[in-house]
């Protein structure tokens, strides 16, 4: 992350995180973090009351519109890489979040949109989070743990939101699939 970048955080909570992301924006950035919860919310703002470049937003970060940014972050566990999360992705901008089963372990994976609005991917790390509210799916969750029990996540490039899943699918939902082909091939 860079000084003076846009960030959207998604599970605010009490603000900790919120508050790493402001100090790394600095003061010509601008975060806008959103809580579901009503009471984490509150407290959020309490706690970031002394950033004028941080808003809270209690609501969630999974429907709606979010305003367009440099930097998503998702801090709960999601089976999907949602579209208001993508579109919210200014070119070159950047979305990290853990793509995590119901059971066993997911990863971080970062997502960057390209300037011809593809995606590339890739996994960062391993990861174990709560569920994110509004972000989770059965079918798809089932489809993740099949994926991440094959051990084959460094094989991942991309992130395709056109057409229908290929030979070079990892994984994929109903409008999303990672691909194991480079952002820019067919």
């Amino acid at each position: 992350m860079r000084e003076g970048e846009s960030v959207v955080h998604i599970g605010a909570g009490t603000g900790y995180y919120t508050a790493l992301l402001a100090k790394l924006a600095g003061a010509t950035g601008r975060v806008d973090a959103y809580e579901i919860d009503p009471e984490l919310a509150e407290r959020a703002k309490e706690n970031l009351a002394d950033l004028p470049h941080v808003t809270v937003h209690p609501r969630s970060g999974t429907a709606g519109t979010l305003p367009a940014c440099d930097v998503l972050y998702v801090n709960a566990g999601a089976t999907a890489p949602l579209g208001v999360w993508l579109d919210a992705l200014r070119p070159g901008g950047r979305l990290l979040f853990p793509l995590t089963p119901p059971q066993g372990p997911g990863a971080m994976l970062l997502v960057r949109r390209t300037e011809t609005a593809g995606f590339s991917a890739r996994f960062v790390c391993g990861a174990m989070f709560i569920p994110c509210v509004g972000a989770c799916d059965d079918e798809e969750a089932q489809k993740l743990s099949v994926a991440f029990r094959r051990g084959d996540l460094a094989a991942v490039r991309s992130l395709r939101r056109d057409g229908s899943p290929d030979a070079t699918c990892w994984c994929g939902g109903e409008d999303w699939w990672l691909s194991t082909a480079d952002p820019a091939e067919p």
